[in-house]
């Protein structure tokens, strides 16, 4: 199964025995309907609903940073997901917060995972059809893998910053620069020292917010003068929008690529931290 799936591909194969649909929206400001209220007016037939901040750690103080493997496997197996099922991730925004779902599901060990590209409003102009209520599927056991080996700590990455291991920060230039507001009180405005600045945005096509193909994205990131040959740190707010870019560098086939868990919350937020700022 690839990283990434189109509509008419979901189109065929939707209802097949084995293959999961989960709505991963998510939003960290109030919106209305909120992402579960939008979720139960109108989502793709057969899909559940995955609440990133239920399955992030409960203990862990930052915003859906990785929980333990038992927390994760409890609530994907709540959700009816079995470790063999396919399961294909979409959000309501197109491409903003299914990434997240589907690098969870990549580290906690789920081998067959894929986002739908351009999510549920590619969905609807591509004529896919939308029902209302609560899908429920029953519980099933779920044995998650240690997620680690795909993200990385505060402390990796200040020893990354002295090392000149690539850091790409995910988040818009002037929150990047310092000089627009954090949304989190508290936080410090800036960049990690060495990190470049590549908005999530600039991966999706300004048309229909798929993806870009391969093309296009080795010419992004070339432009930000990022080697996608070498190894790379993915970061942005909360480590959401960083899963984008680690989506993209998965269509260009990167192998050493990993996601900065507490991102920029974490690493604003902790006293003595060094931060940079300006372009």
């Amino acid at each position: 199964m690839p990283d990434i799936v189109d509509t008419r591909w979901l189109a065929e194969y939707l209802g097949t025995p084995g293959l999961r649909i989960i709505d991963a929206s998510w939003s960290m400001a109030a919106t209305v309907p909120s992402p579960r209220d939008g979720y139960l007016q109108g989502h793709i037939p057969g899909a559940v609903f995955l609440d990133l901040d239920a399955a992030a750690d409960p203990a862990g103080g930052l915003p859906h940073t990785l929980a333990p493997a038992a927390h994760f496997g409890a609530v994907a197996g709540g959700l009816g997901i079995g470790r063999d099922d396919a399961v294909v991730v979409y959000d309501r925004a197109g491409m903003h917060t299914s990434p997240r779902a589907w690098w969870l599901f990549k580290a906690y060990g789920h081998g067959q995972v894929a986002v739908l590209d351009g999510g549920l409003p590619k969905w609807r102009a591509d004529g896919g059809t939308v029902e209302g209520g609560e899908v429920v599927l029953a519980p099933c056991p779920y044995a998650a893998d240690a997620p680690w080996a795909h993200a990385r700590t505060q402390a990796d990455v200040l020893a990354a910053t002295r090392q000149g291991v690539q850091i790409v920060d995910a988040r818009s230039p002037g929150r990047y620069r310092g000089d627009e507001p954090e949304p989190r009180p508290g936080l410090r405005g800036g960049h990690i020292p060495g990190s470049c600045n590549l908005p999530y945005t600039r991966l999706l096509d300004a048309g229909d917010g798929t993806l870009l193909d391969a093309a296009g994205l080795r010419a992004v990131f070339d432009q930000a003068g990022i080697d996608t040959r070498r190894p790379v740190i993915c970061t942005c707010g909360s480590g959401v929008t960083a899963c984008v870019i680690r989506l993209a560098l998965a269509r260009l086939g990167a192998v050493s690529a990993s996601v900065y868990d507490g991102s920029w919350t974490e690493w604003g937020s902790t006293p003595g931290l060094p931060v940079a700022t300006g372009p």
